[in-house]
């Protein structure tokens, strides 16, 4: 469905909850102020351009994307791609590239790719964001020490090179600056989660800075006075040989763009119990990388933590997401001037949080329990982020999971397919004993049956059967007699609806587990926060635990030989 959510949340709009997305409006904006300068700054462009950024990005995201809480602007996860781009073709080269990458989304969500994202292995996605994480902290390295050293090298191992060659140039004051702005940004959680840590440390080292004549260098010192208005509209410069060098460039943001955005949206409806149109977020993603680098702004994307800060402060309409951008545009035209000032160890700090948070430490510990092939594409990815390219990144991560994926599928459904076909010469599968439809389900609880390997390409069919659901279980039962393998994909969506249920106070219980799941779950750590009690070898155990938990009496286990059991009128059990 190709309509925007702002035209279908406005219908019943109440003045109570424009209330509620206005103050969102206002925290996300104030939040959204020193990212947008930092993002821009570390990719290698000008402050004023994440400004024009999030203002621009941020309006047409929210006023034409398919979730209703999403923040749009800059995020920390082009700050590599953009740094590679305006080294090789300048800032123009970058402009053309993010308008032909505002163009291919646009078609993306117009031949209905929406849906296509997901399929993006789990690995693959670990891997460049902990890379980019990486590489971010890595770039500020030299401001947080106040470095005397020219622009460090684009390399990463020559960039660290470099960092030991100036370490004898380390400005204490700077480090100090660095450190009590870090400080304040992870202690400020525990004063106000209202007001952004990240916002205070930049007044206050802006205060001390300026009050004391520190010898730290400021975004006034480097780059000059910050503009104040929005720039008139205007094409950049370009030529075809231009466009053909960009492409691939072009093609990466597209892709990181909707990657990072439709995960947001996935995030944010578990947040708020809504549903986001895929297609149109990427149309809305494509309008504002389109238009964005018509006033001399960078790419633009869904913010994840920025839209997590909408939620958690009320707002649940795109008008929230509106009035951050607006309350953005106030800031450049009243106050953008005092920008100047602000030092760059503490910007500095600010990225270094940002790129710990990034980081997705606890995922890639996740990932490294999983089966060798998904640690051997995480680790690939996370390798070639870092030392190569983003672009390489992707490319070789998804190749060679799509190697891996048809080397496991020859391993495990060939034997599934002659199996299935035997069973079936010999009996009919209604005649199946262990079919679910012989067991008497009890009330209240909702049994779902995964047939086939639980991997990345079949994991969205899982969520979709889990969505279809209206009612909410007191027991949920996942069952797994016909899932030979899975992979960390499989491993993190059951996690995930592991700690939705207990979010929702419903039992989680696990059912007919073959060998190598099994041990995939257990090395995940996913067995141990299940509970061995809530594990079982077959179907009749599991809904006697249900049984239990409901605090009815149990049913005596019923014979593998027996084809037919009366059945009571329980509630119809679900099957995906």
């Amino acid at each position: 469905m190709l309509q925007p959510k702002l035209f279908t949340t406005l219908h019943g709009y109440t003045r109570r909850q424009f209330a509620a997305d206005c103050l969102a409006g206002l925290v996300v904006g104030v939040v959204a102020l020193p990212l947008a300068i930092a993002f821009a700054i570390a990719s290698g462009v000008s402050p004023e351009r994440g400004l024009f950024t999030a203002i621009i990005g941020g309006v047409i995201i929210s006023a034409l994307g398919g979730s209703r809480v999403q923040i749009g602007g800059p995020t920390g996860a082009f700050v590599v791609i953009i740094y590679g781009i305006v080294q090789r073709f300048g800032v123009d080269g970058l402009l053309v590239a993010t308008l032909m990458a505002g163009m291919l989304l646009v078609i993306f969500g117009l031949a209905g790719f929406g849906s296509a994202i997901k399929f993006i292995p789990y690995p693959v996605i670990v891997g460049f964001t902990s890379g980019i994480a990486l590489i971010i902290f890595s770039s500020q390295v030299k401001d947080f020490l106040g470095l005397s050293m020219g622009s460090a090298p684009a390399d990463f191992l020559a960039k660290w090179a470099a960092y030991g060659e100036h370490l004898g140039s380390l400005n204490w004051v700077a480090l100090a600056v660095s450190l009590g702005s870090l400080v304040t940004i992870v202690c400020w959680k525990h004063v106000s989660r209202r007001i952004p840590g990240s916002l205070v440390a930049l007044v206050l080292s802006t205060i001390v800075v300026q009050y004391w004549h520190l010898p730290v260098e400021t975004i006034g010192s480097r780059f000059g006075a910050i503009p104040h208005l929005l720039p008139v509209p205007a094409l950049p410069h370009t030529t075809l040989d231009m466009i053909r060098h960009l492409m691939p460039a072009a093609a990466t943001i597209a892709i990181l763009a909707g990657i990072e955005a439709l995960l947001s949206a996935v995030v944010s409806d578990g947040m708020i119990g809504g549903r986001h149109r895929s297609n149109m977020e990427l149309i809305a993603q494509g309008v504002a990388n389109i238009c964005s680098p018509l006033f001399g702004g960078i790419p633009a994307t869904g913010a994840l933590a920025r839209t997590a800060t909408n939620i958690k402060n009320g707002g649940r309409t795109p008008v929230a997401g509106i009035v951050h951008a607006l309350v953005l545009l106030l800031i450049m035209l009243c106050i953008g001037r005092w920008a100047a000032l602000i030092p760059f160890p503490a910007l500095a700090a600010i990225l270094v949080v940002v790129a710990y948070d990034m980081s997705e430490w606890h995922s890639f510990l996740m990932v490294l329990k999983c089966p060798r092939s998904d640690v051997l594409v995480l680790l690939t990815t996370f390798a070639l982020t870092v030392l190569v390219d983003l672009t390489a990144a992707i490319q070789i991560g998804m190749v060679l999971t799509v190697f891996l994926f048809m080397r496991r599928m020859a391993l495990v459904t060939n034997v599934g397919v002659i199996a299935r076909e035997f069973a079936e010469s010999e009996e009919d599968e209604r005649e199946d004993p262990n079919a679910i439809d012989k067991r008497t389900i009890p009330e209240g609880v909702h049994v779902f049956e995964i047939n086939g390997p639980f991997f990345f390409g079949a994991s969205s069919k899982f969520l979709e059967a889990m969505n279809e659901i209206g009612s909410t279980p007191k027991v949920r039962i996942i069952r797994m007699r016909n899932v030979p393998a899975i992979d960390a994909t499989g491993i993190h969506i059951l996690q995930e609806e592991h700690k939705n249920s207990k979010r929702h106070g419903i039992a989680f219980i696990l059912s007919d587990i073959h060998t190598q799941p099994l041990m995939a779950l257990e090395r995940a750590d996913l067995l141990k926060a299940i509970g061995e009690e809530n594990v079982f070898g077959n179907i009749d155990d599991a809904l006697n635990r249900a049984r239990e938990i409901l605090g009815l009496p149990k049913v005596e286990r019923r014979s593998p030989f027996v084809a037919t059991v009366k059945r009571e009128e329980p509630s119809t059990p679900h099957r995906s």
